[in-house]
């Protein structure tokens, strides 16, 4: 016991010393968020549950893709596999805090010396080895592995709010690509209408064969543009074939139900400060979390420059059975407690470090850009957003006046009294307006989605869900 008493000693010091970690920089940096908002901001009001935000537009059809295109996307896969590596480095760094401990076991026959009859040795051993964290090195690991995780599970939310809003997106293309269809054919059927009866009048020497002309050139670019349109509907189709993984046929006849545009949205609460949208965008946390992390890898190359200290030991328990006698065998050891110095690494260790350094300035940089980006595309939603919502009104006056103007041009065109060009002209504005009006109708709902996706999707902090679950309970 007396042999024991300065390896215990030396044992508590080291671990009393364990709590002298390496100073590392600073895990949190300022945000550099403006002081308000500069664009319009929507009506207050409270959106239950922002992260099922397309369900508002009351479609199954649209519910469905979203469901099937987050279970195929393969960045919402890879975020996944992400999560499951770093929950794995998380656990290996944890396990370096704590000794391990192997078992062996073996069994041997010789006669280890001339003249010695011959012998079988059994032994069974536990041995452990334990590096103690004297300088806070592979705690730093463990914490870097920790922040890794908790930015690889939002990276993971992130990427399903984003395809959620692409696949939302494109099926509103699609449903307003319908609808310019429809304007274009309206379009093409009323050109081919007027072109057969100015050619019905051409024929009985009423109108001049150059006007006949205009009004065929008039039908045939009126097709065109509908045939150009249906391919571009089609393109919108395949794209979100692409996207949901559903068989196009079964994908077609499902949209071949009519559609109606959500009349309104449930109104968003939008944070009072751009600071407050830092806790409510899954991406701006990664970054937070890599800046930490980064500040972690600083500590644990810092700590590499230090010594370092291990204690070992085993206990071992066997036989040995020679000329007929079995003897048992007993040993234990405690040791060594051995201290490794770096001297000389040409720069190695200094290098890790100052490279580690490099990595977290690149971090703190990664967030501010982060933070910025966030920002900007909040104050861009509510622009677009304010903006559709002014020419709502006015788009919709001139498509009702426009669609007047050409029906009574047209009515004195049938009758004699127009021009063939001054009702083309009539009708290159009225479908100018038209197809302007659906435009809107599709920037209206994309600002929305735009929106949606820059205040996050309804991601929470991990630290507002625990103590809203706290409370709770």
């Amino acid at each position: 016991m007396k042999l024991l008493r300065p390896l215990a000693a030396a044992a508590g010091l080291l671990l009393l010393l364990a709590g002298c970690a390496v100073p590392r920089p600073p895990e949190n940096v300022a945000a550099p968020a403006p002081p308000r908002w500069y664009a319009p901001l929507p009506h207050e009001g409270r959106l239950a549950d922002l992260r099922q935000w397309w369900q508002q537009f009351d479609d199954p059809l649209l519910i469905e893709l979203v469901d099937a295109a987050q279970a195929v996307n393969p960045n919402v896969a890879t975020a996944g596999t992400r999560i499951a590596e770093a929950r794995a480095a998380r656990v290996a760094a944890r396990s370096a805090l704590l000794p391990g401990v192997d078992a062996s076991s073996s069994i041997s026959r010789g006669n280890a010396q001339a003249g010695i009859p011959l012998s079988t040795i059994q032994q069974n051993a536990l041995q452990a080895a334990w590096e103690i964290d004297v300088f806070g090195g592979r705690r730093a690991d463990a914490d870097a592995a920790r922040e890794r995780l908790a930015g690889a599970e939002a990276g993971w939310h992130e990427a399903r709010v984003a395809v959620a809003a692409e696949t939302a997106l494109t099926y509103v293309d699609i449903r307003t690509c319908e609808r310019l269809l429809a304007v274009t054919r309206n379009d093409a059927r009323s050109r081919a209408e007027t072109a057969r009866l100015t050619g019905l009048s051409a024929e009985a020497g009423f109108t001049a064969p150059a006007v006949a002309a205009q009004a065929r050139a008039s039908a045939a670019e009126g097709a065109a543009r509908h045939t150009q349109q249906q391919a571009q509907c089609d393109l919108f189709v395949k794209g979100l074939v692409a996207i949901a993984g559903l068989p196009e046929p079964d994908l077609r006849s499902r949209l071949a139900a009519p559609w109606a545009e959500p009349s309104g949205f449930a109104l968003i609460a939008m944070p009072s400060v751009p600071a407050s949208l830092l806790a409510q965008r899954p991406d701006v946390y990664q970054a937070e979390r890599n800046v930490a992390a980064a500040s972690a890898d600083v500590g644990s190359a810092r700590a590499e420059r230090f010594p370092r200290v291990s204690l070992s030991g085993q206990v071992a328990a066997g036989w040995i059975r020679a000329g007929g006698t079995t003897t048992d065998a007993q040993t234990w050891q405690i040791g060594p407690l051995a201290v490794t110095m770096p001297i000389f690494d040409a720069g190695r260790r200094a290098a890790q470090e100052d490279a580690a350094q490099a990595r977290y300035e690149e971090a703190v940089l990664q967030y501010g850009a982060r933070v910025r980006q966030a920002v900007r595309e909040v104050e861009e939603a509510l622009v677009q957003l304010e903006s559709a919502r002014q020419r709502s009104a006015d788009a919709l006056v001139a498509v009702e006046g426009y669609r007047a103007s050409f029906a009574a041009r047209e009515a004195l065109y049938r009758s004699g009294l127009g021009s063939l060009i001054e009702l083309e002209d009539q009708r290159r504005v009225a479908l100018a307006a038209e197809t302007a009006l659906v435009n809107l109708q599709r920037e209206r709902v994309a600002a929305w989605i735009a929106l949606y996706r820059a205040l996050g999707g309804g991601w929470e902090r991990p630290e507002a869900t625990a103590a809203a679950a706290a409370a709770r309970d």
